[in-house]
């Protein structure tokens, strides 16, 4: 990959851009729906690649239905599966020949696939095809002629190049099909508007040549750098665009310097393993396992890995470096490390091969980039000619300077342009922030205050909260932030607002540059030594609107809080904002809080309550998480705007207060305050809450009754051991989705009322060991919910119903042979049930793929020979059992393999009864064996086998 020429860098997108589909796949349905092309169909949908799929089977008739001719005439490359029995369907010869006649009129490339059959029989029409041919020549149906077209089409496409993949391993010629086809298409996935990008062709040859010096059978480790805004990011994004598909697995952190202190390495981990491997829900629960993971799965990987806004070296350690366990040690040959810095001290620490500076733009491209922003097009208007070539002399080049101005003065006319080029040249000391400023004082004075809020507090957060809270500070933000994006001043999709780091730094120099040494006199506080400093110098601080302090943080040295009752202007506190690291020690008292305030966020809130003389009618949003507080407040207090209140793993809270006219309270956590014994009245009937969490409130006894015309959607009852009941005004909950009720160990009863949940998706009733009327499920086999639960194979866990095993597997036995809850469900978890016996109907659940049995005391198991879509058996402690069921013989793969995670496999283990070990080892590793070729991306990596005490045999992804 290194040693090619500067053609990896052309860009082929242009040509797949004008297809509907990226490939039509033509097959036999009977002969590999279930099997090859199941497979090939997801390899191609996790790399991106659109492939026409016949899910609604409009194969039907004896013509080609319109909707696979416009399929076929615009895919932009075809497969053809020939199976043994392909020439028998008349469908897909006469799909064939309409493929055919496509790449005759508008040339595309058709690959042949030779799944069971000999590409000799296909060109010449002999044996099973012979046999077929013979049989359509017989019917009247067919002309003469029509069958001659379809025997020439098979010997022109069977003398094709492509694949015979008898005898060989179909995960790896699936794997070979889609990188042929990547190659073919090229980089068609653009997030960038390539259009608009002005100057990387230059970067792209100069980049080209660095990349290929050296040998290739090596790892490249690429340095690019240059100041803020120069377009080191742009460039990167650019460059993997045009080249990843190119390679097996690629990752691009866009961001590792706020990834790495969000979530610190473990998060870096996550997002390079679920890129590269193409899996979202990979379980990594400590930096070890990441780093054993990575060194396994992308050992020899042909892999292309980009890392943007690197600024500490120890972000960098797990990728490069000396030691023999880093990640550039493992790759394979022709792999690419990208490293993004604008310090270079840093590329040079970590060993990179070729640093890469980029320059500011030349003459000729600044000239094109500006009159995109401020023309609209490619040349100067007349008027403004010399003018715009005095604009130009002062942005030095940079692409940021030259949007952000261009864009101000779009539309302007030749007296604005003169006064910004007056300013310019009165500040010209004052390097590029000058620049950038001309837009910021052209904005009105409240859409400055949204641009300082975004800079100095909201850069990469989401849209919809941003609003809420410039709403709140009465900002007007539905017209505001498209102001913003028509400047450049920031870029905002449907989810996330961002602005460049310069920008930020531009924001926050505003906001300091009246009184650079004087914080208490500022609007707007970020950075945790400018808060020490207010408090350290006791100065009153009035101005202060908002404090947002959300790096990761440990002050050692004890601060007195005491100032912040001065902040009589506050409407906005955040500590600790998505970062747990936060930590500072105060001392004193906190006398006051600003009455202003409307979002109150505060990890670890050191103090037992909220100050007596706090009026939060205005609050929005209360986080307390992880704090210290015993009770929020004495009495009553209105609290009229509120949406979110949480206090999650406040341990020492005893009482939750009457919260009075919480008319918008959406949300509520009290997770983890294992001294809370019951909630007020008042919250359950807040009418606009849809989630509320008590999940591990170990000393909640009872709940308060709900009522009527609620909406609330999600019930988190998880871990409340001492709750014995659930009020039956549960009943009245006509929205609720989720009900977790899992590990409630002293549940006795579920309420006749839940029969009346009528929107109930999910049921946890896992680890309720004393439930005795779980009959209650069965009376639910036929509501719409569980029906609902089926469609979307969603799970339904449930625990012994009585101390009483028998009678438990009574109850079990009843509801298994008859209800359509079991007949069709996919997953059943009845593990540590205390089971003597399993019913036989286990044993025709056609449907099920995933069964825990685990924890149970049965000795037998019945026949589950005919779970042909079974993928994992969970049997670990079952100490009784004394030999395995008969399993499938067969396995139907139900869904893509991705959907199972790690959750696929055998597991046995600490079944110290187990006789006849030789048959069990036998039999369980054939069954596995079976698995493993049938879903050809799971990994056999932990297979032992242990003669005593216990038999141990586990697969896992």
């Amino acid at each position: 990959m290194a040693s090619t020429s500067n053609a990896i860098f052309q860009c082929t997108s242009s040509s797949s851009s004008s297809f509907e589909y990226d490939v039509f796949v033509s097959f036999r349905g009977e002969d590999t729906r279930n099997s090859f092309t199941a497979f090939l169909f997801e390899a191609l949908k996790k790399q991106g690649i659109e492939a026409f799929k016949d899910d609604k089977d409009i194969r039907k008739g004896e013509s080609i239905a319109p909707e696979l001719i416009r399929a076929i005439e615009g895919s932009h490359v075809f497969l053809v599966v020939f199976s043994k029995d392909y020439a028998s369907s008349t469908w897909c010869l006469r799909e064939l020949a309409h493929i055919w006649n496509c790449i005759q009129t508008s040339p595309r490339l058709l690959l042949p696939i030779f799944y069971d059959v000999d590409p000799s029989q296909v060109r010449k029409q002999s044996g099973d095809y012979e046999k077929a041919f013979a049989q359509h020549q017989q019917s009247s149906r067919f002309q003469d002629k029509e069958i001659k077209t379809w025997r020439e089409v098979l010997n022109h496409v069977a003398s094709l190049s492509g694949w015979d993949i008898r005898n060989k391993q179909q995960h790896a010629v699936i794997e070979e099909i889609v990188q042929q086809i990547k190659n073919i298409l090229g980089c068609k996935f653009s997030i960038l508007p390539y259009d608009n990008l002005v100057g990387m062709e230059s970067h792209f040859a100069k980049l080209s040549k660095l990349i290929c010096l050296g040998p290739v059978n090596d790892v490249r480790v690429v340095g690019i750098t240059g100041m803020g805004g120069i377009g080191k990011s742009t460039l990167g994004r650019a460059l993997y665009e045009r080249i990843s598909y190119r390679f097996n697995s690629s990752c691009y952190i866009d961001d590792i310097s706020k990834l790495y202190g969000l979530e610190g390495p473990l998060g870096v981990q996550k997002q390079l393993l679920s890129q590269s491997l193409k899996e979202r829900n990979l379980e990594i629960c400590n930096v070890s396992d990441g780093t054993i993971l990575a060194w396994n799965r992308l050992a020899n990987a042909n892999a292309l890995i980009v890392l943007d806004n690197v600024d500490q070296d120890k972000q960098l350690d797990m990728f490069t470096g000396s030691r023999n366990d880093l990640l550039r040690k493992r790759l394979g040959k022709g792999s690419i490390i990208i490293i993004i810095s604008r310090d270079q001290q840093i590329l040079k620490a970590h060993g990179v091969d070729v640093i890469y500076q980029v320059k500011p733009l030349n003459d000729n491209d600044a000239l094109r980039l500006f009159c995109k922003k401020v023309f609209k097009n490619n040349y100067i208007m007349s008027d403004f000619e010399k003018l715009t070539y005095d604009v130009l002399s002062h942005c030095k080049g940079h692409p940021l300077a030259i949007e952000v101005v261009g864009s101000s003065l779009f539309d302007k006319d030749v007296l604005h342009w003169r006064s910004a080029l007056t300013w310019l040249r009165e500040n010209k000391s004052k390097s590029i922030m000058n620049v950038l400023r001309i837009s910021f004082d052209q904005l009105e004075d409240t859409h400055k205050e949204i641009f300082l809020d975004i800079a100095c507090f909201f850069n990469n957060d989401m849209v919809e909260y941003v609003k809420e809270v410039l709403d709140f500070r009465g900002f007007n933000p539905e017209s505001g932030l498209l102001v913003l994006v028509d400047k450049s001043l920031i870029t905002m999709d449907s989810r996330v607002i961002r602005m460049h780091d310069l920008l930020c730094d531009l924001g926050k120099y505003i906001v300091r540059e009246k009184s650079p040494r004087k914080p208490w006199k500022w609007s707007r506080l970020w950075d945790v030594k400018d808060f020490l400093k207010v408090k350290s110098d006791n100065k009153a601080a009035e101005n202060v609107e908002a404090i947002v302090l959300s790096k990761k943080s440990v002050i050692l040295q004890t601060m007195r809080i005491d100032a912040l009752s001065t902040m009589s202007s506050l409407k906005l506190l955040k500590f600790g904002y998505k970062n747990v690291g936060f930590q500072i020690n105060f001392s004193g008292t906190l006398a006051k809080l600003s009455n202003e305030l409307g979002y109150l966020s505060w990890i670890k809130y050191p103090f037992e309550c909220l100050p007596p003389s706090f009026e939060p009618d205005k609050l929005v949003e209360l986080r307390l998480p992880y704090s210290n507080i015993k009770q929020l407040w004495e009495g009553t207090k209105p609290l009229p705007n509120l949406r979110r209140l949480d206090l999650f793993g406040s341990k020492n809270l005893i009482k939750m207060p009457y919260i009075e006219d919480a008319l918008y309270l959406e949300s509520l956590n009290l997770e983890g305050c294992i001294q809370l014994e019951e909630i007020g009245l008042s919250i359950v009937l807040s009418p606009k809450l849809t989630s509320l969490n008590l999940r591990n409130c170990k000393s909640l006894i009872k709940l308060p009754r709900f009522g009527e015309d609620l909406i609330l959607g999600k019930l988190v009852l998880e871990g409340c051991r001492k709750l014995r009941h659930i009020d039956p005004s549960i009943g009245l909950l006509k929205k609720l989705r989720e009900l977790n009720l899992k590990n409630c160990k002293n549940l006795v009863s579920l309420p006749n009322s839940i029969l009346g949940l009528n929107s109930l998706q999910y049921l946890n009733l896992s680890g309720c060991s004393k439930v005795y009327n779980t009959e209650l499920l069965y009376e639910l086999r036929d509501a719409e919910q569980l029906k609902k639960i089926d469609k979307d194979g969603a799970p339904i866990h449930f625990q012994s119903t009585s101390s009483d095993s028998r009678q438990h597997k009574k109850s079990v036995s009843c509801l298994m042979p008859s209800s359509p809850i079991f007949q069709c469900m996919r997953e059943l978890d009845l593990s540590f049930c205390n089971l003597v016996e399993i019913p036989d109907a286990i044993g025709i659940m056609s449907c099920l793929e995933r069964l825990d049995l685990s924890g149970n005391n049965f000795a037998t198991l019945p026949n589950l020979k005919k779970l042909s879509k079974l993928v994992c058996l969970k049997l670990q402690h079952c100490k009784q059992l004394k030999s395995l069921p008969e399993l499938p013989s067969r396995i139907e793969i139900p869904t893509p393999a991705g959907y199972f995670g790690n959750k696929a496999g055998l597991y046995i283990f600490n079944c110290p009864k187990l006789v006849d070990r030789e048959r069990c080892t036998n039999m369980a590793f054939s069954w596995m064996m079976q698995l493993c070729s049938q879903v050809c991306m799971f990994l056999l990596c932990s297979c032992h086998l242990f003669l005593s005490p216990f038999l141990c045999i586990g697969i896992r992804k």
